[in-house]
Order: C-alpha cells, then structure tokens, then sequence
C-alpha cells in the first residue's frame, strides 16, 4: 500500500427521486439519518483508514446551500450536479483528487466497507475497472410486442450494483466521449472498448427506488441500529421585577405584579431546558445563539427559541427522550401550577398524553440567599437526547 491514499470516494446524490415521490430519497431520514450520511459514513471509514484520499458528493442546485456548512465540518467536497447523471458523474469526477476512484450511488445506503475494499483491491491488480455483480436468482422472459416470445439463459445476465471503481482520468475520458448516458458508469467503460473485472456484490447493497424498497431500508435501520445518548445540564438565574409579566414554561402566571427581569420574556425554564439540551449536543449555549445584545430578540417568546434550538437538534439527528428541572422560588406559590408548566413543556419537546418526556419541581428558597430573599427565582436542569446510528457506523464520521 502507498503512502499517500491513491483512492477518491464519489457518491452521487444529484438525482430528484421522482420515481419514489416527495423528498429526493437522497435526503429521507433513514435511521435518524439522511440517506446520503449512510454512504458517506462508509466512505469516511476508508478515509481514516488510510485507503481514501477525499470523499466528493454530487448534489442538486437547489440543496448546494443547504448543505455547504455541514460539508464542510465533515470534509466532504460538493459539487452541483448537472441536468443528467453523466454530466453530474462528470463534474464530481473532475473534482476528485486521486488516481482512481469509487463511484457510489448516494441511494444504496447498506454498502460495506470489505465491498468497497475488494473493488480497490482489483483495480489495483487488474489495472482495469471492477463493478459488484449479482447473479439473477428469477427466471428470465423475453417480452416482444406484449408476448413473452422465449426464455433467456439467466446464468449469463447478472445485476450490477455500485460503488465501481476505475482509474480516474481514464474515467473522465470516457464520459466525456460519451454521446449518450448509459445507465451506469460501467456500461460506458464496456462501450468504450475497455475490459472490466467482476467482483462479488451484496444482497444488502440494494438501491432504494421503489416504496417497497424504502419500507424495507426503514426497517432494516430500525432492526440494526445502534442508540447514542447523551445527557446535559442547564442552569439559569433571573431577577425579579415590579411591572415584568411573568412566565414560566411557557405559562402565564395570572395575579402577581411582578416578573422575571431579561433581554427576552426571561421564562428561565425555558431557558433551562433549551441550554440543557444544547449541552446534551455540544452546541453553544443561548447567550451564543440568541446573544442579549441584539435587539431582534428583545421581548422574544422562549417557547418560539426552544422551537429552534429543537430544530437545529433534529438537523444532526437528536430528539429530547428525557427533561427533569427544578424551580427555586420563594414568591409566588407555584406548586398549584406545576401540572400546566409540565404540560406546556411536555407539548413543546414532542411528547403527548400518552409519552410524558418532561417532569418539572417547584422548591421553596427555605429563606436562603437571594431566592429565599425573594429577589431571584433559579433554575436547574438535566436534559437527555437520543439519536440512531447504522450498525456498526463510527460515530464521530456518522454525524
């Protein structure tokens, strides 16, 4: 093996999905995931292998944007796919950077990395390209004007999967003269006059495009994920003030003059839990995502930032499984209302009247410091989240 990875990983994820309908399949939550991560997943095992140089993804015009920050933080090259899939595979080939590549289609999820390494390792030898094969295990018809008019030798016709794997710029030659697109980069490679070697494919390796095969790649992720938990602390702290509205979890608190002294309404419950929540997924807290010292979140709804912060947990796969908060209040008694702010709260995360997922205490100050004073209310919290991750997938490449 060479020094320098001499292997490029291209996942192709151009296409609309207008056979399935709705969201591009590319971009479905599969397993608490988007499609595509599945393969990137695999790609960047190789990577930190050693055997993968770069990893390059093909994308829609309209989802570039979208997905250049997390691109990046994954160190995964985008490039804007074209009006076809061969002008697509075109333009992501030109921006590989090692002398042969993988080309994968982005809706084959279950690729395995000793797949992959059986490709690279035939290339390497054969000085060709190499694409999975499978064998037909149905019988074969041939169909002419709507008859079935004879019957086809099915050990001579197997199924062709991807990753395919062959020298780069012989690839690019290839494509570029190409009149038409074929159906593969391999059927391009045999028109061509070039010889290809055939490697052994894998029965899980199939590509999502029927509703079945959606169905079955969904329970197939439920059957063989692995659960990441995670749990973060939250904690806040708001004065009291005469003429201030007060709120707590969401709830207005009816027949008191006074409120909780902010930036925004100061529901330092909410605050709570959103900064609980944000710990969980090592993002920054709320003084960094909502900084006080911008006016646009003056007097802002907690419950709306909550609403956010929730949102961009749900973008890397997390969801609250658990929240528990404690409220250190002198004044006013608020234990009669505890049963409103868990329900409040409760809504706000996700959870129903059949799935609490938020518990909520109101403790006296006993007197003690500013709270027992009654000049402060305090507020703690412990938040748990959960996201999937494929069998067997890195964690820290998956997301």
């Amino acid at each position: 093996m060479k020094d320098a990875p001499n292997w490029s990983f291209l996942i192709t994820a151009g296409g609309s999905g207008s056979r399935l309908g709705g969201v591009p399949k590319q971009f479905r939550m599969l397993g608490g995931a988007s499609v595509w991560r599945w393969s990137f997943a695999a790609a960047d095992k190789l990577r930190r292998m050693g055997r993968v140089r770069d990893i390059v993804m093909t994308v829609p015009r309209e989802s570039f944007a979208a997905l250049a920050g997390e691109a990046e933080k994954l160190g995964l090259t985008l490039v804007e796919g074209g009006r076809s899939r061969s002008e697509s595979v075109t333009k992501g080939l030109k921006a590989c950077r090692g002398p042969h590549v993988l080309v994968h289609d982005g809706a084959r999820p279950f690729i395995s990395e000793g797949l992959c390494l059986r490709l690279m390792e035939a290339v390497e030898a054969e000085g060709f390209g190499a694409a999975p094969l499978l064998p037909s295990t149905d019988s074969l018809k041939v169909v002419e004007d709507g008859e079935i008019t004879g019957v086809a030798d099915r050990s001579l016709y197997f199924r062709t999967q991807t990753p395919q794997a062959f020298p780069l710029r012989e690839l690019i030659e290839v494509m570029e003269n190409s009149p038409d697109g074929g159906t593969d980069e391999a059927s391009l490679w045999l028109a061509a006059g070039k010889k290809i070697v055939p490697v052994e494919g894998e029965e899980m390796n199939f590509k999502i495009t029927s509703q079945f095969d959606w169905e079955t790649a969904c329970a197939l992720a439920r059957g063989g994920a692995e659960v990441e938990r995670r749990t973060g602390h939250g904690y806040d702290i708001h004065q009291l003030a005469e003429g201030r509205p007060l709120i707590i979890a969401g709830v207005k608190v009816e027949g008191v003059s006074y409120g909780l002294l902010g930036h925004s309404d100061a529901d330092l419950v909410a605050h709570t839990v959103m900064d609980a929540l944000l710990g969980a997924a090592g993002e920054p807290d709320i003084g960094t995502l909502f900084p006080a010292t911008d006016e646009k979140w003056r007097g802002a709804d907690s419950m709306a930032l909550l609403r956010t912060v929730l949102e961009l947990l749900a973008s890397k796969g997390w969801r609250a499984e658990w929240v528990d908060v404690t409220l250190n209040a002198q004044r006013p008694k608020l234990g009669h209302l505890v049963p409103a702010f868990i329900e409040s709260m409760n809504r706000a995360l996700g959870g129903d009247e059949t799935k609490r997922i938020f518990n909520m205490k109101v403790k006296s100050a006993e007197h003690c410091g500013s709270a027992g004073r009654g000049e402060c209310m305090i507020c703690h919290g412990v938040a748990t989240i959960v996201r999937a991750l494929p069998a067997g997938a890195a964690r820290q490449n998956f997301y």
